[in-house]
């Protein structure tokens, strides 16, 4: 299967020592038509596309005009370890076979608004364009009708080659969107993470960030290819739900 995650805002460009084989962002030359439209942007533009602050639009200002063709160790690292939001604290890579960095560059996918797809070892240079974003380029009004058809042409790709027969979205919702599901070549299984409150079991955003990640870290580790599989996960109390899950979503409570 495929599973498929979000990225996270916060970055972590610190050095990194993983000996893993590493690649490059497959749709760059996508990426790099993106970043045209970008540098023609003031930071107080910028400001105003991504609704932040003075300051933060400073940096993604930096992070644009700063960009190198040239994806190298010094101003790059994997995206797996670049993100280092609540699903990224998951992964302690000190932990990991090298059976399990084989199984993860081939199952785990992360949907980016400025790199389309990338592999957890793909290079990556800093950015922040969240998917949602109205940005007009290539005759497309903003960045789901931008991606849509390379992101899954991609994820088509994928599934053939590792003869996958699910893709599980462990992505948000902002993200997902950009999955066409009509021309994805492989059944679709929505993930939820919900937390007692009261009489009732709710989704709260913090805690299904992590859970996301802990089942993805789950998965690698055990080599899990089938539904059965995942529905053991029982990281930090979660349990399955059967009541509560259908044939497309499949629901973890806790408390």
């Amino acid at each position: 299967m495929l599973i498929l995650l979000s990225p996270a805002k916060t970055l972590d460009y610190s050095d990194f020592e993983l000996n893993v084989p590493l690649s490059s962002p497959r749709l760059i030359n996508d990426s790099k038509l993106l970043l045209k439209e970008l540098k023609k942007l003031s930071k107080s533009d910028i400001s105003k596309l991504m609704s932040v602050s003075e300051k933060i639009s400073s940096n993604v200002y930096s992070y644009i005009h700063d960009f190198n063709p040239n994806f190298t160790k010094k101003n790059s690292k994997p995206a797996i370890l670049a993100f280092k939001g609540g699903v990224y604290k998951a992964f302690d890579f000190s932990t990991y076979k090298k059976s399990d960095i084989t199984f993860m560059d081939k199952s785990v996918r992360i949907l980016s608004g400025f790199y389309g797809v990338l592999k957890p070892f793909d290079l990556m240079q800093a950015y922040r364009l969240e998917m949602g974003r109205k940005l007009k380029v290539a005759k497309t009004n903003n960045l789901y009708e931008f991606w849509e058809d390379k992101v899954v042409d991609l994820l088509n790709q994928d599934l053939k080659t590792s003869k996958s027969k699910y893709i599980l979205n462990l992505a948000s919702n902002e993200y997902f969107k950009v999955v066409n599901q009509s021309n994805v070549n492989a059944e679709i299984i929505n993930i939820a993470f919900k937390e007692k409150k009261g009489k009732e079991y709710k989704v709260i955003g913090i805690f299904a960030k992590r859970a996301r990640g802990l089942m993805t870290d789950y998965i690698v580790k055990n080599k899990i290819k089938d539904l059965n599989g995942i529905k053991k996960f029982n990281i930090e109390k979660y349990k399955f739900s059967k009541s509560l899950s259908t044939d497309k979503e499949l629901v973890f409570i806790r408390g």
